[in-house]
């Protein structure tokens, strides 16, 4: 079965964007039922507290770009993050790739998720304190075009990086996370991709 077209958002909105998440299914993305679901036009990653990240993820994949959605973590608490030019671990739940980070303590971060485990850049106190509304619908962009990777959160640029290493892949899936550990709710809606 054909996967199916993305949809060109309506006229007069963000020229060559493309939507996602059509606001009424999963259709395009593949993940697990119990902890994803839609509803009110959002996608929701809803976890009761889990022991391990869980991953839902776009079935295609994308490798120079500019991503953008909203995005809230409900009442600030747990840790989520979207994953690009990632995959999936073989026999885990796990990801392998770069994260745009989302949580405190993390938030606007680009963290290596499952290769080299750290945080690749990070922005300033000050800087985030400026650009983030805590428990609130947050407007985050990803720019992946060759190895410049640049985060925008709220406008705001909080991660400009250039990767060094060339055996680092610079494709892959878009994925979405709810991160191990106690019950959290994160919420996204209006993710739309510009392919470049």
């Amino acid at each position: 079965m054909a996967a199916p077209a993305l949809a060109p958002l309506a006229s007069g909105t963000e020229e060559g964007f493309v939507s996602l998440f059509n606001g009424t299914d999963l259709a395009g993305w593949e993940g697990d039922p119990f902890l994803w679901k839609v509803e009110d036009g959002m996608l929701i990653g809803r976890s009761p507290g889990i022991p391990y990240n869980d991953f839902l993820t776009t079935d295609r994949e994308f490798s120079d770009f500019v991503l953008r959605f909203e995005i809230h973590l409900l009442n600030d608490v747990g840790n989520s993050g979207v994953q690009i030019r990632s995959r999936r671990v073989a026999g885990s739940m796990e990801m392998i790739g770069y994260q745009a980070d989302i949580g405190p303590t993390w938030w606007g971060s680009l963290y290596d998720e499952s290769r080299r485990r750290i945080t690749l850049a990070e922005p300033a106190e000050a800087t985030l304190r400026r650009a983030l509304k805590p428990d609130a619908w947050n407007e985050y962009e990803v720019s992946a075009i060759g190895k410049r990777i640049v985060l925008k959160l709220n406008g705001t640029v909080t991660v400009d990086y250039t990767e060094e290493d060339d055996s680092i892949e610079q494709t892959g899936l878009i994925g979405l996370q709810v991160h191990s550990g106690p019950p959290l709710e994160s919420r996204f809606r209006n993710i739309r991709i510009q392919d470049r």
